[in-house]
């Protein structure tokens, strides 16, 4: 409990007890609700003459607050509107976002967020989250105490060093904005309660020369720290947060290709963690494979798999559909055979430059030695077509427009309905735009993209575009692990949530989405949680009996409901 307030729960439902008056509850967002406190209330907790007479409920407020919403001229007006009221009424906050997820998703999340850390230290007024600096680690623990957590209070830590922020890069300490914002969507997804969670900034430098000549810029100033001494950083935050809070999740977020996928499989054995660039993008993309392939009509290991961008996504969106492959029977080696992946250097082949985590795609001389490519010794995306003949093509290369009308219509000419992925975001990065795959395909092209798009229209038949979106899994993900208590986040796991979300975008006609719609995040991640949670005690991963699994999971979530109070 904090020396002011504590959430309990009751047979009744949760309760919120109060020793804080007058300004202190109004200035704490966890418990303040402005106008809807009753009148007893306001005198029971000294209010009486710092509010307006007119007792409003919360219908009243949301109206109020969403017409205030409206009004803000433009996306960043938004963003800093929302975060000015998160940081004043949280069960508003979450209420509001909850029912206009959709709409208010790009907002608190991409795209708009990375337009929001690029300027985290102009419009900063209000911490919120926990800065920990690589200049002193020896203040790590006290800096997690600070917010006043007991042991068994804190469900979920999400924590970036912000090298690998959205489509923009290193961002320093700004990187603290998508904990922020994830967090945010775990809540209105799934229900995670906002005060068990916790956002972190490893604030480890940055290589960002526009934010270390910027007077404002609120950060360490110098360079990103790197090797020895920053994995022993990494590594005291994790066996402090872990010691401090044992029941933790703790989520990665968008860390550097260089430490995301080292840093989840140094830890992933013995910790409980969760990587969402990897495991969460990984597990959308193959819901939506596993949709697109029903409609195919051809099995998963049947498909040849071009992976045009081999990162920390692309490399994980490879490696969880082999899982899937071995699981229909494959042995390991069979089901990599079926993947093609290629780097900066084209396709990753013995003998060039690579990453640890490519290596196990690198394609051998012998099997190249028959390809015919455009330019002698070069293996490019056009040559990986024009040899593969792929049946499905993921992009995660950033690069705009690398799906061109001949590599497409090559592609389609040795497949009925070829499935193709542009995933870079924001649109500006897209591999392709999903009118120019329809037009170039005949409409047969089945399609999921990283960035939202208007349906398409084609010969009378309208096409909407599922939209490969993580919070479709990662807030789900959290659930399984907290309602369970999972000891780990295993790949069967990440498996299971993706089949889950599969089951709910099935498409049943031409046009239909691989995918289900954002407004429906709620109960899509309760149905990805659900999966999650039995797979874990499926496994003997759950630290907790689930019962009633269903009903496990309707209790865990968490509702922006104002709860009753008790003063004390």
């Amino acid at each position: 409990m904090t020396s002011s307030f504590e959430f309990v729960e009751n047979p009744d439902g949760e309760v919120l007890r109060i020793a804080a008056r007058g300004t202190d509850v109004l200035g704490n967002a966890l418990i303040n609700r402005g106008t809807a406190f009753t009148t007893a209330e306001r005198e029971a907790l000294d209010l009486t003459g710092l509010l307006p007479s007119q007792v409003v409920d919360i219908e009243d407020q949301l109206r109020r607050v969403y017409s205030q919403y409206r009004a803000q001229p433009d996306a960043l007006s938004k963003y800093l509107f929302l975060t000015a009221m998160h940081d004043r009424n949280e069960v508003l906050y979450f209420r509001l976002l909850g029912e206009h997820i959709e709409e208010m998703l790009p907002i608190v999340y991409t795209p708009t967020i990375g337009q929001a850390i690029e300027q985290y230290s102009y419009w900063y007024h209000r911490p919120r989250g926990i800065f920990l600096s690589i200049d002193d680690p020896d203040g790590i623990e006290e800096s997690l105490a600070a917010m006043g957590h007991d042991s068994d209070e804190v469900d979920l830590i999400v924590v970036t060093d912000s090298e690998g922020i959205l489509g923009i890069g290193d961002q320093g300490v700004g990187g603290v904005a998508i904990t922020i914002g994830k967090l945010a969507v775990y809540t209105a997804a799934a229900g995670i309660h906002p005060h068990r969670v916790l956002p972190v900034v490893l604030d480890v430098g940055t290589d960002n020369m526009e934010l270390l000549n910027d007077d404002g810029y609120l950060g360490v100033r110098h360079g990103r720290v790197r090797g020895e001494k920053y994995d022993q950083f990494i590594d005291k935050f994790l066996t402090t947060a872990h010691d401090r809070y044992p029941n933790a999740m703790i989520h990665w977020e968008d860390f550097g290709a260089a430490n995301a996928t080292r840093i989840l499989d140094r830890y992933r054995d013995d910790y409980c963690t969760f990587n969402d660039d990897i495991q969460g993008t990984a597990a959308v993309v193959l819901a939506a494979l596993v949709s697109a392939v029903k409609v195919s009509g051809i099995k998963l290991s049947d498909h040849r798999i071009v992976v045009h961008g081999a990162g920390t996504a692309g490399v994980g969106i490879a490696e969880l559909g082999i899982k899937l492959m071995m699981e229909e029977g494959m042995s390991e080696s069979e089901a990599r055979s079926h993947f093609w992946a290629l780097g900066s250097r084209g396709l990753l082949r013995e003998g060039i430059p690579m990453r640890d985590f490519q290596e196990p795609f690198a394609r051998s001389a012998s099997e190249l030695s028959g390809w015919h490519t455009e330019t002698p010794g070069k293996y490019e995306l056009s040559d990986v077509v024009r040899n593969v003949k792929p049946t499905i093509l993921i992009g995660t290369s950033a690069q705009q427009g690398a799906f061109n009308e001949n590599i497409v219509k090559d592609m389609a000419r040795h497949c009925d309905r070829p499935i193709i992925m542009p995933l870079s975001n924001p649109i500006s990065r897209a591999e392709a735009i999903p009118s120019d795959l329809i037009e170039w395909t005949g409409g047969s092209a089945l399609i999921a993209t990283g960035s939202p798009f208007d349906p398409v229209q084609y010969r009378g038949t309208t096409y909407h575009i599922a939209q490969a979106n993580n919070a479709l899994i990662f807030p789900g993900v959290g659930l399984g692990v907290i309602a369970s208590n999972a000891k780990l986040v295993s790949d069967s796991m990440i498996s299971a949530a993706a089949k889950a979300l599969a089951k709910v975008g099935r498409p049943r006609k031409l046009g239909e989405s691989l995918l289900p719609d954002i407004d429906q995040l709620r109960p899509i991640s309760a149905r990805v949680g659900l999966a999650v949670a039995q797979q874990a005690s499926q496994e003997g991963l759950a630290q907790k009996d689930l019962g009633n699994p269903v009903d496990t999971i309707f209790q865990t979530m968490w509702r922006p409901e104002y709860p009753r109070i008790e003063v004390i």
